[in-house]
C-alpha cells in the first residue's frame, strides 16, 4: 500500500480473534465507515441531497450485510 493510499484510506489494526472471515469483515467494516464518513461530508458541503446520501448508505449497508452473511455465518 503506497503512503498516499495509506493517508486517505487509514485502517486500524484488528485486535479480535484472528480468522481470515473476522479479518476480512473488519476491513469490509472499516471501509463502510470510510465510505459513510465521506457520503456525509459530500451532503453536509451541498454536493448531494440527503435523500441520495440516505440512498447511498442504504446500499452501503446492505452491501456489508451481504458480506457478514457469507463471510461470518
Amino acid at each position: 500500500m503506497s503512503a498516499t493510499t495509506k493517508c486517505l484510506f487509514p485502517q486500524s489494526r484488528y485486535y479480535g480473534k484472528f480468522t481470515p472471515e473476522s479479518f476480512m469483515f473488519n476491513a469490509n467494516l472499516q471501509e463502510f465507515s470510510h465510505r459513510v464518513s465521506i457520503i456525509c461530508s459530500l451532503e453536509t458541503g451541498g454536493k448531494i441531497s440527503p435523500q441520495e446520501a440516505y440512498l447511498q448508505i442504504a446500499e452501503l449497508w446492505q452491501q456489508l450485510e451481504r458480506s457478514k452473511h457469507n463471510l461470518l455465518t
